[in-house]
């Protein structure tokens, strides 16, 4: 398996085409916008540059995985030679959905149909198919060129010579497979992100302040990064969304989103990406500003 074809260009997509291009695979990076494209290989530039500069690559490395990726706008000429498909469009069930069947009709019979979602059933995707036994869940972590794990996921019909396949490949990438099964958030969201929403229900409630709460979690808990400052990198409407999978999917209301996120997404403060959450975030700053909202 060499040729292996990407959907979507954002910031998962530049990330999974990345680490195979850099392990030399040959990538075809898909998506419907050219710009997103551009800025892609553009991201995934300067991400081998900060590679080059702690001296973890070398410059021919580099050169060699920018000359492996190659974008298209055009998802049949993208897919027609590959061996292996990874989606990472939007997560949108009805989009992925829609992928799906397309790759189905422009793909080999034999192809493996991987989805880098992080909460839609991976049965419910396959089920649009005639390959069911050849669909799979591959969920990358964010950043996808650091994070070493990955979730691989199996649907209700996944064949177990496809899951050892996409184990061996998740390895030969340098990352940690772990091999769960299709059901509401998985394993990584199904924990995390009841997680998030209770750290957000206790600022709701006024139990704690936005950095008391991440602090308590880093220092009482060794985390990385606070739930709440987490949240806003995932994207606050991320979480809303796998929450609603986990509510509907189970259908038990410790999974019921706080109100305080649903109207931090209805009214645009997505965290990161907006430039507003719990934090503020300012280009060129890397200090931790609490929103004034919650200061």
């Amino acid at each position: 398996m060499q040729q292996i074809a990407v959907i979507g260009a954002g910031t998962m997509g530049n990330g999974i085409a990345h680490v195979f291009a850099q392990n030399g695979f040959k990538v075809n990076l898909i998506d419907v916008s050219a710009p997103a494209l551009e800025k892609a290989l553009q991201t995934i530039e300067k991400n081998l540059d900060r590679q080059l500069a702690k001296e973890a690559i070398t410059a021919d490395v580099k050169t060699q995985t920018l000359q492996n990726i190659t974008t298209f706008t055009d998802l049949p000429a993208g897919v027609k030679n590959a061996e292996l498909v990874v989606e990472a469009a939007t997560e949108n069930v009805d989009l992925k959905l829609k992928i799906f069947r397309e790759l189905d009709q422009h793909t080999a019979p034999g192809v493996i149909l991987a989805t880098n979602t992080s909460s839609i059933s991976i049965t419910r995707i396959a089920a649009v198919t005639k390959r069911a036994g050849k669909v799979i869940g591959m969920h990358f972590m964010n950043p996808v060129p650091v994070m070493k794990l990955v979730e691989i996921i199996n649907g209700y019909a996944t064949e177990k010579e496809v899951t050892d396949s996409i184990v061996q490949l998740s390895e030969k990438l340098g990352k940690v497979p772990c091999v769960v099964n299709d059901y509401p958030g998985f394993i990584a969201n199904r924990i995390l992100m009841p997680m998030i929403n209770e750290a957000i229900y206790s600022l709701y409630e006024g139990v704690a302040g936005v950095a008391e709460i991440d602090t308590v979690m880093k220092l009482g808990m060794a985390h990385p990064m606070g739930p709440l400052q987490l949240a806003d990198f995932i994207g606050l409407d991320v979480c809303l969304s796998i929450l609603h999978v986990l509510h509907d999917g189970f259908g038990n209301p410790k999974y019921a989103p706080c109100p305080l996120l649903v109207n931090m997404v209805t009214a645009g403060y997505l965290g990161v990406k907006s430039g507003e959450g719990f934090y503020k975030y300012e280009k060129g700053s890397k200090d931790l500003v609490v929103s004034e909202r919650f200061s």
